[in-house]
């Protein structure tokens, strides 16, 4: 079979590589089943389109014109549109509306365009959602600038703002005054691709979560992998610290979105990946369904390399027809696809902004996505996956520390927290250094106590660090150890164990003592199993402990 896969075009601010890296994989797997590939991407800077990814390329512009072009020419028996991102659901959505692929007889792999339509088309999944009884935000749905006019008057404000069919948020925000609400609505009606915008009431300060799920023709689910923004509703998931597994969700909480993310998933009918976005009020059981994203998406990446699960790998073997009970797990060599990934680790990902190059750019994040890029670490602990996590961003920060938080004032230092920008986390941990305790850092940023306890133990020892050189007592060997063990790098040891310090003999005996034992690492397994089955092509992350699962 013929199979014409549609990239994912230029990569922008907002957008990232990860969809480059889902249609790389299912290049790949649809030649591993023995079909043809023809790919078509405007851009020539990805692996996607280097030789050898598909065997036939075309880079052009990613629009229904040239896209008939190619299908004329190369007469695709089938189409895979959800591995393209927004860009792929978008262009087969067009192609499909003006009759292009029933013309050359083209038929749609995985997910039907009919069930892509429903969850991307705003009323008609809000209108689903309440026929499975899951429960969605109030909302109005808006096609024309004299109806957004019309509810200027009647919504409650703050509000949000999310146009269809776009990527990233692109067009969307948040309204605190009619004149936002005007000139926001305006936009997105604009860039939707279907003039469509819902404008929905605030859910800001509620918890987001999302669950990372796969579906095959045969109606099998499974949940690949749950995660849990660290920073609450209001700042799009690919501007938010993600932290995976979710780690302040009860067991019944975890259990009853799990279930309504299979029971979501499987009355749209998906066949692959699929992303379902949800909101979760910290002070009751009640959630709130946000959206669905029927393709692999920006936290299909994430989910992959954190559970070691090929999520584009298996949705499209999942596309050409085979059940994930078919499908081999190509880590461990002996499962299926159809196990459930465990985590024995936690990862965190933290995004990567430009905001280094644009000096002058805005730097407060909301609904609308401006990540160019991020990092993901894996650790035995959310506090050393955060601070390696720190670590790869490759900004000035190297740790918890920053010298533009240390020397403002309170009421500067507040408004730092309330406000998400790129540079908050480092607010909020110096807001803790300041003795305002969890409760009052947690009711201005609306982050969860429990990460900001962590915070605070990375935070305990960083204090210790530092007056350990005033001290004649201190066991150096075992603080050091213990800063290593928690997450904090050996500059970073350094740097607040010898800072400042003037007496020789203790500054020679901690430069012992971090070299000594800077080479200890160990190395962990991510086998997707939790170490239940013996993996065949397992891959490792270091770490501090004693002991080693590499052989």
């Amino acid at each position: 079979m013929k199979v014409l896969v549609i990239g994912s075009g230029p990569i922008v601010i907002g957008q990232a590589a990860e969809f480059d890296y889902a249609g790389t994989q299912a290049c790949k797997s649809l030649k591993e089943e023995g079909h043809e590939v023809v790919l078509i991407n405007s851009n020539p800077a990805t692996i996607m389109t280097d030789p050898g990814v598909s065997d036939a390329l075309y880079i052009e512009p990613l629009n229904v014109d040239f896209c008939e072009r190619v299908i004329a020419r190369e007469r695709p028996d089938a189409l895979l549109p959800t591995l393209g991102g927004q860009t792929g659901l978008n262009l087969a959505t067009q192609l499909e509306d003006a009759g292009i692929l029933e013309k050359y007889n083209v038929r749609v792999l995985g997910t039907p365009l009919r069930a892509i339509k429903q969850a991307e088309d705003r009323e008609s999944f809000r209108n689903l959602m309440r026929e499975i009884k899951e429960p969605v935000p109030e909302s109005w749905i808006i096609t024309n600038e004299q109806e957004l006019k019309d509810l200027l008057d009647v919504v409650p404000y703050p509000c949000i703002i999310r146009p269809a069919y776009t990527l990233g948020g692109t067009g969307g925000g948040i309204a605190n005054t009619r004149e936002e609400l005007w000139e926001t609505g305006r936009k997105g009606l604009k860039l939707s691709l279907r003039s469509q915008l819902m404008v929905e009431r605030s859910l800001l300060g509620w918890k987001e979560i999302e669950y990372e799920v796969m579906r095959d023709a045969n109606g099998t689910v499974i949940t690949v992998c749950n995660m849990e923004n660290f920073d609450p509703m209001g700042v799009h998931t690919g501007d938010s610290i993600v932290v995976a597994p979710s780690q302040t969700l009860s067991d019944l909480e975890y259990h009853m979105l799990r279930t309504a993310s299979l029971k979501i998933i499987s009355a749209l009918g998906i066949e692959g990946g699929c992303n379902v976005q949800m909101a979760m009020n910290p002070d009751s059981f009640d959630y709130y369904i946000i959206e669905v994203n029927p393709r692999v998406s920006r936290s299909s990446a994430l989910a992959s390399k954190a559970t070691g699960y090929p999520i584009a790998r298996v949705a499209a073997k999942i596309a050409v027809g085979l059940r994930l009970d078919e499908i081999d797990n190509q880590v461990t060599g002996s499962t299926k696809a159809c196990f459930e990934p465990a985590l024995d680790y936690c990862v965190v990902k933290i995004p990567r902004w430009p905001f280094d190059k644009f000096a002058g750019g805005d730097r407060s994040l909301f609904t609308q996505m401006k990540a160019t890029g991020e990092v993901m670490a894996i650790d035995r602990s959310f506090e050393a996956a955060l601070m390696k996590a720190i670590r790869g961003l490759e900004v000035r920060q190297k740790d918890l520390r920053h010298a533009g938080f240390a020397a403002a004032e309170d009421a500067s230092l507040k408004e730092s927290i309330r406000k998400p920008t790129d540079e908050r986390l480092w607010a909020i941990a110096e807001g803790l250094r300041r003795g305002w305790g969890v409760d009052e850092v947690a009711r201005l940023s609306r982050v969860d106590r429990w990460f900001l306890r962590k915070i605070e133990r990375l935070l305990a020892v960083e204090t210790r660090l530092l007056a350990a050189k005033a001290e004649t007592t201190v066991d150096i060997a075992g603080l050091v150890e213990e800063a290593f063990l928690i997450g904090f790098p050996s500059p970073a040891i350094r740097s607040l164990l010898l800072d400042g310090a003037t007496d020789e003999t203790y500054r020679q005996h901690a430069i012992e003592e971090i070299e000594r034992q800077k080479v200890n690492p160990v190395f962990k397994m991510v086998d997707t199993c939790a170490g239940e089955f013996e993996s065949r092509t397992p891959y490792y992350y270091g770490t501090f402990e004693s002991e080693n699962d590499r052989v």
